[in-house]
């Protein structure tokens, strides 16, 4: 399948405002792609606007080719003004929902849109065939030019601005007074049934979403399929996708979608964006649509009792292979940190916010690493990443004021596997400066989530709780407020995959790392050569 992708600085006039915005093929959310199972896409992407851009593919694994990835000095330098670059995308067994966004800087922002993938040629899915499919994407809007809004809290070392209003599927709802005739609406016949395909494009937060008077029945996230999971509202991480089964079974009548923020530390807009489920038929609406009660914004129990019912369907037609012996045990803290800044303006005076992964901060170099590794470029990364925090603490502890564990050192570190060895990772949320949930997102691999609690890991007890049967299968998870989750994965894909934080801000201040996988022995397992039009570098 081949696609075009022109990326260009478009007059925009939305939400009250008057600006140029980045988008791809002049839409905002950008095109949706449909494919199918195991298909390959050349996509080609040309920069037609003033900035430099990457796009990575949210999701897909790109099996032996991290050429086409996306991410930013990790896999590629950057597409400049006036250049283009042609992605060869690998599908291979993705089913469901991804998607597409920048990896560069936050023009995520604006350039985003779905990836659907439809099941081969005669399979069916595993839940009964909706009438239709709607895309639902959450995203986020500022009036302020987001470009500036990334200079301007790096800058002054706090937080960034909140956004104006948060979007379905581009639009803030009926409650905004500047959006209210373009308010998306669903038509729905009653008896019907419908699947929505959501993504949270949001920049920085978790996002609760329900529809009033309706339940809704899961069957997918991640590109994947979960086993179905009836719920009256969803839970929705940065990065993540769901998908769910509406049915139409209410008195015909219009019922709001809605969806605000879950938030816990920070700052956070509290607008709440809505969207219409309105009922074909013969019938007198009621003058305004009924809004659903959505779980407060910092109900943490709402967040983490939704993402912990998630599993796996793992049924002999869709089954699963979850390691059940671990080669590399990995213990990655994940940790909001000062660093000292005298002229900086931020929450903590003389202080400037950082991000760390195990007391690292990332620092993004001027080659990307996949090029200075396959070319064997010295001086560009080191490959030591710590497989344990340097500095064991009472991790989720209050009053944690040492400046060992407060203060990161700054680095460029990668931790390299050996082809097809079993990797387990738990992720340690720490209280160090304020307590915040991480969705950790993997590139090149989705990834079994084994377990989840609340507090510091223990190693001795926790792992007897974890989930080998069905646990689900994902690419992105919320770890919780001073939790820990555990993930595990085969690192049977070469190359060079970045693993961070999806809340915008916390990758800003250098919540990242990544791994280097070894080529195996056979010629199938090895990383394909990359291709003759990659970015160059400076």
């Amino acid at each position: 399948m081949d696609a075009c992708m022109q990326l260009k600085d478009s007059p925009y006039t939305r939400l009250c405002s008057n600006k140029s915005i980045l988008t791809v093929n002049g839409k905002f959310p950008g095109p949706i792609l449909y494919v199918t199972q195991g298909d390959t896409l050349i996509v080609d992407v040309i920069n037609r606007a003033t900035e430099n851009v990457t796009i990575h593919w949210h999701g897909v694994k790109q099996p032996r080719y991290p050429w086409s990835d996306g991410p930013e000095y990790i896999t590629q330098c950057p597409i400049r003004p006036g250049t283009k670059f042609s992605q060869k995308i690998v599908l291979s067994d993705e089913i469901g929902t991804l998607w597409w966004h920048a990896h560069s800087d936050w023009s995520r922002a604006t350039v985003h849109g779905a990836l659907v993938v439809y099941p081969k040629e005669g399979d069916v899915y595993p839940f009964p065939k909706p009438t239709a499919e709607i895309p639902i994407i959450l995203g986020e809007w500022w009036k302020s030019d987001i470009q500036a809004v990334m200079t301007q809290f790096l800058a002054n070392g706090g937080d960034p601005i909140v956004s104006d209003a948060f979007l379905i599927n581009g639009q803030p709802g009926d409650l905004d007074s500047c959006s209210k005739p373009d308010t998306f609406k669903l038509k729905v016949e009653y008896g019907k049934t419908y699947l929505l395909r959501m993504i949270n494009a949001v920049m920085n937060n978790i996002m609760f979403f329900k529809i009033a008077n309706h339940n809704i029945t899961v069957v997918g996230s991640d590109g994947a399929y979960t086993k179905p999971l009836t719920s009256d509202y969803i839970a929705i991480s940065p990065g993540q996708t769901i998908d769910f089964l509406l049915e139409a079974n209410q008195n015909p009548n219009h019922y709001y979608m809605a969806s605000r923020v879950h938030a816990v530390a920070g700052t956070s807009s509290n607008f709440t964006t809505t969207a219409i489920v309105e009922y074909t038929g013969n019938y007198t609406a009621t003058p305004s649509p009924l809004l659903p009660t959505l779980p407060a914004s910092d109900d943490t129990v709402s967040s983490d009792s939704f993402t912990g019912r998630l599993r796996s369907l793992a049924s002999r037609e869709h089954p699963i292979d979850v390691p059940q012996k671990v080669d590399k045990n990995f213990l990655f803290t994940l940790s909001i940190n000062t660093f000292a800044c005298p002229n900086c303006t931020g929450p903590i005076p003389g202080q400037r916010l950082k991000a760390s992964m195990n007391n690292i901060t990332f620092v993004q170099p001027r080659i990307d690493i996949l090029q200075a590794y396959y070319n064997g470029i010295r001086g560009v990364y080191g490959d030591d990443f710590p497989k344990n925090p340097p500095f064991p603490f009472n991790y989720t502890g209050v009053n944690v004021t040492s400046t060992n564990y407060r203060t990161p050192q700054n680095g460029t570190e990668v931790r390299v596997l050996e082809y097809d060895s079993t990797v387990e990772i738990v992720f340690q949320g720490t209280n160090l400066v304020g307590a915040i949930y991480h969705p950790m997102h993997l590139h090149g691999y989705s990834f079994y989530v084994v377990g989840m609690g609340s507090g510091n890991f223990d190693r001795e007890r926790d792992p007897l709780s974890y989930n080998l049967v069905d646990p689900p299968l994902q690419n992105t998870i919320a770890v919780p407020r001073n939790g820990w989750t555990a993930i595990r994965f085969k690192a049977n894909n070469p190359g060079v995959w970045l693993m961070h934080c999806h809340l915008e801000r916390h990758v800003s201040w250098g919540m990242e790392m990544a791994f280097i996988v070894k080529n195996g022995k056979s010629s199938d397992a090895k990383m394909m050569p990359p291709p003759p039009d990659m970015p160059r570098c400076g």
